[in-house]
C-alpha cells in the first residue's frame, strides 16, 4: 500500500447549512462512498479529515453534533479520522506523519469544497511530494457570491445574481488550476471501473 484516498470535509455540517441546497452534488455521500469502496478493495489506506471550528456556535463547532461524516458514511476500523481547523488537511493534523508512517507516496483526494479544502490539499500534497489524484467529480461546492457582493443575503437572491460563480465555472477553474502542475484530474468511473 503506497496510495491513500483522502475524504475531506464530507460531514454533516455542511447540511446545516442553507447553501446545502446550492450543492453541485447533492449525492456526495454515494460518490464519497463508491470510492471508498474502491480504495479499500484496491488495499489503499482511507484517511478521513472533518473540518472543525471549536467555540464558534455554528454547524461546524464540535458541540454541535455535526462534525461527523455525513449519514451513510461511516469510516471502517484501523481508518484514521484526523479533524483539523485549517483549509488543508496537513497544516493542523498528523496526516504528513500518517502517510508517512503508512509509506504513502500517492493521494487521491475527493469532498467537500472543490476549490477550498480540496484544492488546497492538493496544492499542499504536491508541494509536499506526493503524487496527487484529484477526484473532481467526487468532490462538491457551492456558488460563489461576488466579493462586493452584500454579506447575508438569502440564498435566492444570492443565486439570481448574475456576479455569483456558479458551481460549474468553479469545478472548471479548479481543473484549469490543478492538472499537470499540481494533480492529474481523474474521473470517479475511471478510479472504480
Amino acid at each position: 500500500m503506497n496510495r491513500a484516498l483522502l475524504v475531506i470535509d464530507v460531514q454533516e455540517s455542511f447540511r446545516q447549512r442553507e447553501l446545502w441546497q446550492a450543492v453541485s452534488a447533492p449525492d456526495i455521500a454515494a460518490r464519497t462512498a463508491r470510492l471508498t469502496d474502491a480504495a479499500r478493495a484496491a488495499g489503499d489506506l482511507v484517511v478521513w479529515i472533518l473540518h472543525a471550528e471549536p467555540g464558534t456556535g455554528g454547524p461546524f463547532d464540535p458541540a454541535s453534533g455535526h462534525v461527523r461524516p455525513i449519514e451513510g458514511l461511516e469510516p471502517r476500523e484501523g481508518e484514521p479520522v484526523l479533524t483539523k481547523t485549517s483549509r488543508n488537511a496537513f497544516t493542523t493534523t498528523e496526516l504528513q506523519r500518517l502517510l508517512t508512517a503508512h509509506g504513502i507516496r500517492e493521494v487521491v483526494i475527493c469532498g467537500i469544497q472543490t476549490e477550498q479544502c480540496c484544492e488546497t490539499t492538493a496544492r499542499l500534497a504536491a508541494d509536499l511530494g506526493y503524487t496527487v489524484t484529484f477526484v473532481t467529480d467526487a468532490t462538491a461546492t457551492f456558488p460563489i457570491p461576488h466579493r462586493d457582493a452584500p454579506a447575508g443575503r438569502p440564498l435566492p437572491e444570492v443565486l439570481a445574481d448574475p456576479a455569483t460563480l456558479p458551481t460549474d465555472q468553479i469545478i472548471a477553474r479548479t481543473e484549469y488550476a490543478l492538472a499537470g502542475r499540481f494533480a492529474t484530474i481523474a474521473t470517479l468511473a475511471s478510479l472504480t471501473g
